[in-house]
């Protein structure tokens, strides 16, 4: 049996959640994996009454849809982040300005987060962390090793509270390692994990794109945490770089000509989907594909429905046996 394919509905919390539903069943999804904005999911709400987390199942099982995770990346961002006002729109109203009532406000709702997944009987809540560190990236003005050090030592104080919860509500958090995060390539992943002693509450939402354009080999990646890949998104970017622009995206936004790197719509870029899937295969991952449909030069609906069917196409059972093993029979 091929793995759910499912559908990240952060990029569509503009719809109410039946509406979505009706079409990401059209589309051909098995399910969705649900965003804590809009109204998709309220995890305050979930954490305290299952009677709620019912009646989302209910609303999925009627276009035939099922739920294996919950995704909560704004309020994780700002655990860690800085937490300036352009994310204000993040939280509650009147936690705007005031970055640490914000980071309260996340922690807390983090939390709630695996208490909702426990009451939704699932497994996994993807997310961010934020990072008070990401403007260091470039050494200069010169940045010290305590510097960075310091960094990965708040992100383990902040978040191993949070990490005691799943821990009790037998649920599992999976960054997705991304830019702007605590971990945003191989190297800060393996640092991540040091840092809070490699506690197993803390995995990963693999998702490609994000390593690709930096250079990263997301099979490497793969390769490297084979038991820490508690969610997988299907996500694909290409790198255009024209000899002007880099890949720190020149303060172009996203769609914009010029650019030196952008997502795509699934089997459109330069993602080699081919060898994560038999990489999936090879560790036994047995969850969703979940497709995080990112294209700014493309109809989303199109698009949304298209990548459906490539994640279907490109996903196949492991074998049980070596094809020469047939003649022996």
């Amino acid at each position: 049996m091929t793995r759910p394919t499912t559908l990240f509905t952060g990029q569509w919390a503009d719809l109410p959640l039946e509406t979505l539903a009706k079409k990401a069943a059209e589309w051909g999804y098995d399910g969705l994996e649900l965003a804590c904005w809009g109204d998709h999911m309220d995890v305050d709400k979930a954490a305290r009454s299952k009677k709620y987390c019912k009646e989302r199942h209910d609303l999925l099982a009627d276009y035939g849809l099922k739920c294996w995770a919950i995704s909560n990346h704004l309020a994780g961002q700002l655990v860690c982040d800085l937490n300036d006002d352009r994310s204000d729109m993040f939280a509650p109203a009147d936690c705007a300005g005031d970055p640490e009532k914000k980071r309260k406000w996340a922690i807390r709702t983090m939390k709630n987060s695996a208490k909702a997944a426990k009451n939704m009987g699932i497994k996994v809540v993807n997310g961010f962390t934020g990072s008070s560190i990401w403007h260091l990236l470039y050494s200069f003005p010169p940045v010290s090793d305590k510097m960075i050090d310091d960094g990965f030592a708040y992100f383990a104080k902040l978040w191993n509270p949070i990490l005691d919860v799943y821990d009790q509500c037998g649920v599992r958090f999976a960054l997705e390692v991304h830019p702007t995060e605590i971990a945003f390539d191989t190297v800060t992943a393996r640092r991540a994990l040091k840092a809070i002693k490699n506690r197993k509450a803390f995995g990963f939402n693999f998702d490609p794109s994000h390593l690709e354009w930096q250079g990263v080999d997301p099979v490497k990646f793969l390769k490297a945490f084979p038991d820490r890949i508690y969610h997988v998104h299907m996500k694909d970017c290409a790198v255009t770089l024209d000899g002007e622009s880099g890949i720190l995206g020149s303060h172009l936004n996203f769609g914009s000509p010029g650019r030196g790197w952008d997502f795509r719509s699934l089997g459109r870029g330069d993602v080699d989907f081919e060898e994560i899937i038999r990489t999936l295969n090879q560790q036994n991952y047995t969850g969703p594909l979940s497709v995080e449909w990112e294209d700014a030069a493309m109809d989303r609906e199109h698009g949304a429905k298209e990548a459906c069917e490539f994640v279907k196409n490109i996903d196949f059972t492991k074998s049980d046996q070596v094809f020469d093993e047939a003649f022996d029979n």
